[in-house]
């Protein structure tokens, strides 16, 4: 059982959506339902393939009066440790047709472009990945493992997108991209595609009806994906739940606003993948009407849910999860001890919650470092 008595933890903001309006259809529309239905086709064929495990947070829904909290676990997707192995390996097996004279390039911070460059050593393509300054070693080092021409780019994920973009162009590289952008939407889709597949799983995987999702966004692709999956395999319309950095919650001020906006990132989140400027065009068509409501956090508590993982305080069994994997559980936390949030999402005994348990130790360095932060904070 969960020991910590009254976790005191805080969300940013957390706001409705009053443009709310779930459809199948128009959702299926925007991601393609052949491409969902493909993706798992394909996806499942592949060699090592196995669902990942959904593990319950059996504590912490006890402790919290919660029927279930399932966690999708994603740390052990094929060798890759992110749930974006599904995505980018997809698009340059079903834009590349295993055309081997083709050179795939992608600019990543860190869990794409290691996806991509799978991708590409599966199938013989050579592979160019761009990153910014602000990206690991650890996470470079594993993508030129991986057989990938890794090239850094001064500035951030912005600049590397738009150095790949440039180099691209001047060389006859196929860009795989998870970010979309006027006239560059196959790919996007392709790779949205590839997350429902871990709700195709999941509906395997229980026969519980799921009544809330907490969901990560950077630029939206893994949570317009995943809200594919819903459209297409849900028999019932969980309420949608989605989490961001309050220093980078560009869906967030988006959903608010009606419309999309940018905004400029003042500081950069530890939530590396999350820490986006932007929500991607193509997301957006989806998000904006099938998001019930948003809600932001600071990066306080991340290591200490990294630990709690790990040292069984939700479940039975350790989980690695690595940082991007923490906001779900941490944003329902801060809204289930909040009551007037609580009772707005009607979280209850009755209440089947499902967290995108995202990544593992994909940077093992700062999985280390956070990890031990956080042992640290639970012994004082």
């Amino acid at each position: 059982m969960c020991n910590t008595e009254v976790f005191g933890w805080k969300f940013s903001k957390f706001i409705k959506n009053k443009n709310y309006d779930f459809n199948r259809d128009k959702i299926l529309d925007v991601c393609g339902e052949d491409n969902v239905i493909d993706a798992y086709n394909l996806i499942s064929s592949w060699q090592n393939y196995n669902p990942t495990p959904l593990v319950k947070l059996n504590k912490l829904s006890k402790k919290f009066n919660l029927n279930n909290i399932f966690y999708k676990d994603e740390s052990k997707r094929f060798h890759l440790k992110s749930f974006k192995a599904l995505g980018g390996a997809y698009a340059v097996q079903k834009i590349t047709k295993g055309n081997k004279s083709i050179t795939v390039a992608t600019a990543t911070a860190g869990n794409h472009g290691r996806s991509v460059s799978w991708g590409a050593q599966r199938l013989g393509l050579n592979c160019k990945i761009f990153i910014s300054q602000y990206v690991s070693d650890a996470r470079a080092d594993v993508m030129r493992n991986l057989g990938a021409d890794v090239i850094r780019v001064k500035g951030n994920y912005e600049a590397s997108l738009k150095e790949c973009i440039k180099q691209s162009k001047n060389n006859g590289w196929e860009i795989i991209q998870d970010v979309a952008w006027e006239g560059y939407e196959e790919v996007p889709k392709l790779t949205m595609a590839g997350y429902s597949v871990m709700i195709k799983e999941i509906s395997n995987q229980t026969d519980q009806y799921i009544t809330h999702v907490f969901l990560q966004a950077g630029v939206g692709g893994m949570a317009s994906g995943v809200i594919a999956g819903i459209a297409k395999y849900f028999k019932r319309i969980p309420k949608i739940i989605l989490v961001e950095p309050d220093t980078a919650d560009c869906v967030l001020q988006s959903v608010e606003a009606g419309e999309m906006k940018k905004i400029d990132i003042k500081k950069e989140s530890i939530l590396g993948g999350m820490s986006c400027g932007e929500v991607s065009i193509v997301p957006w068509r989806i998000l904006k009407h099938a998001v019930n409501n948003c809600i932001s956090i600071t990066d306080e508590n991340i290591a200490q849910t990294i630990a709690m993982l790990k040292e069984k305080y939700f479940s039975d069994e350790p989980v690695i999860g690595g940082e991007c994997a923490t906001p779900g559980i941490i944003s329902l936390i801060a809204a289930t001890e909040n009551k007037n949030i609580k009772d707005k999402l009607e979280l209850n005994e009755k209440s089947n919650v499902l967290i995108m348990g995202c990544e593992g130790d994909a940077d093992e360095n700062l999985y280390k470092k956070l990890l031990n932060e956080g042992i640290k904070q639970l012994i004082l």
